[in-house]
């Protein structure tokens, strides 16, 4: 037991002399401990939350809300054209990027993907907004999930693999939460909701950026491109995984629910019908074979007293 502790500890401190030296003492890089806080933090979050806010009422939170989303989606825009200005201004081969240490332009990439995993940290906010309204039924397990699993991920890329092949997902995960909080942004203003017909082309766009992802890392590894081997695998399986989650997702919300609407459908169609010769209207049988409901009955030629 021993032996394999002190292997484990050989190979971690190992691996700990391999981050990027550019970025290992940038704020919250320096040490996996603040992380590691803010992700507890977060879960007690997550479980403590409902649980508090049970017996109180629900804030509005309207105002917060379209102010957060506008932030959010500044923010993303500023990062989708920093990534892409600095990837263009290396001239960055786009199916396989490397490192650059010595090209000033690669630290701005690093600081810009520094801000994207920060944002990853900002986003906990998303959940915390949930719990105030009482709206614990969007804390599904893929958004815990994703949200976790997003800011701890990019926490490894910045410290050893920083730019080069990075660049890509950013880009496009910026690309779509500008649309996506735009949307937010949009759906906290009641008056714009019956507007606001495209949601779930959003989980579409969100699905082909994963599909665009998963492609540009696979054919990096088939290629040979030489970013660092272990981190693309590690990257690749992690969208791989978000596919399934978001793909789950999409099938529950749009199409199983579309099919339980159009069964409805049927059923309420299927409440006025003919049997045997009488009309069946909201579940009440009506004769319809010469007679007549009401308080004459014509019954073939006999007619109800007055």
């Amino acid at each position: 037991m021993a032996t394999a502790t002190e292997t484990v500890k050989d190979f971690l401190d190992e691996a700990w002399k391999l981050r990027d030296p550019r970025t290992r003492d940038w704020f919250m890089l320096a040490s996996p401990w603040p992380n590691v806080y803010l992700t507890v933090l977060y879960c007690l979050m997550v479980w403590l939350g409902p649980k508090v806010m049970r017996n109180r009422q629900a804030f509005s939170l309207r105002t917060v809300m379209i102010l957060y989303n506008i932030f959010i989606t500044a923010l993303s825009l500023w990062m989708f054209k920093e990534i892409l200005l600095s990837a263009l201004n290396m001239g960055y081969n786009w199916t396989c990027a490397l490192k650059r240490p010595e090209d000033p332009e690669d630290i701005r990439m690093a600081n810009v993907l520094w801000w994207y995993y920060f944002s990853k940290a900002i986003e906990f906010l998303d959940t915390l907004f949930f719990i105030l309204r009482k709206n614990n039924h969007q804390i599904t397990f893929l958004h815990v999930y994703h949200h976790v699993s997003m800011f701890n991920i990019w926490w490894v890329v910045l410290n050893w693999g920083a730019t080069g092949q990075a660049f890509f997902g950013p880009l496009a995960n910026s690309f779509v939460h500008v649309i996506m909080y735009t949307y937010y942004c949009l759906s906290a203003i009641p008056a714009l909701r019956p507007y606001l017909w495209w949601k779930r082309y959003i989980t579409k766009l969100q699905l082909l950026q994963f599909f665009i992802v998963i492609f540009h890392t696979y054919r990096a590894i088939y290629y040979k491109c030489g970013y660092i081997l272990w981190l693309q695998y590690f990257l690749g399986f992690y969208m791989l995984s978000l596919v399934a989650l978001f793909s789950n997702f999409y099938m529950q919300s749009y199409v199983k629910k579309r099919s339980s609407s159009k069964d409805q459908k049927d059923m309420d169609k299927n409440k006025n019908v003919y049997q045997n010769g009488a009309k069946a209207v909201d579940g009440k049988v009506h004769e319809n074979n010469g007679v007549r409901n009401g308080d004459g009955i014509n019954r073939r030629g006999a007619k109800k007293a007055d």
